[in-house]
């Protein structure tokens, strides 16, 4: 896996209006996006999907720690397809943030302050938002080419043996995302779905 850094993208006008965000992520960071605002995250961001929830919460159980302090940090639900040569990844799009629902509240609880997916998230997920202060940014789906310009480095973390589905460490600048669910109840898909309801 390739580890170099590549060019980072240019600050463009759609990114100029997006709220910045940089984990790691404090209370007081979190608790300034609303559902529906629209951020560029700068920094580290951990990728983990199905699989590796599953390894992350058995090492839990376990009474193992885990392989990095999800303290402050956004986890990205995306299982990354191998790069080109000279690329630093591939494709690297989002996937559905459903399928991590019965893991996501045990991470929160230990200090995960954001994840990245599409979809909906269950009232549980929900409420341990609320509970924890914590944000559910979606990225679009289908954009994995476009998103992987944002991701500037690549660093194997854990579980190598799961291959696309293993922890990384990526890098990313103005990486585009959505707040879909905030730390206050903020549901930007139930306020679009009243939005267009008919009376």
């Amino acid at each position: 896996m390739p580890t170099g850094k590549a060019s980072a993208p240019g600050t463009s006008p759609a990114s100029a209006q997006r709220k910045p965000v940089r984990p790691p992520l404090s209370d007081a960071a979190v608790a300034e996006l609303r559902a529906g605002d629209l951020v560029a995250i700068t920094g580290v961001l951990y990728t983990a999907r199905d699989a590796a929830h599953a390894r992350l919460i058995a090492a839990l159980d376990a009474g193992q720690p885990l392989p990095f302090d999800v303290k402050g940090q956004i986890i990205y639900y995306v299982g990354p397809t191998p790069p080109h040569p000279g690329e630093v990844i591939g494709s690297a799009g989002p996937t559905t943030g459903g399928r991590m629902d019965a893991y996501a509240p045990r991470l929160l609880a230990l200090g995960l302050k954001g994840m990245i997916g599409k979809g909906y998230r269950n009232a549980a997920v929900k409420e341990a938002l609320k509970v924890h202060k914590a944000i559910y940014f979606g990225a679009v789906g289908g954009a994995g080419a476009y998103l992987r310009k944002h991701i500037v480095k690549v660093e194997m973390i854990a579980y190598e043996e799961l291959g696309t589905e293993a922890v990384r460490r990526l890098e990313v600048v103005d990486f585009p995302a959505i707040v879909i669910n905030d730390c206050y109840g903020g549901d930007l898909y139930a306020a679009g779905q009243k939005q267009y309801q008919r009376a």
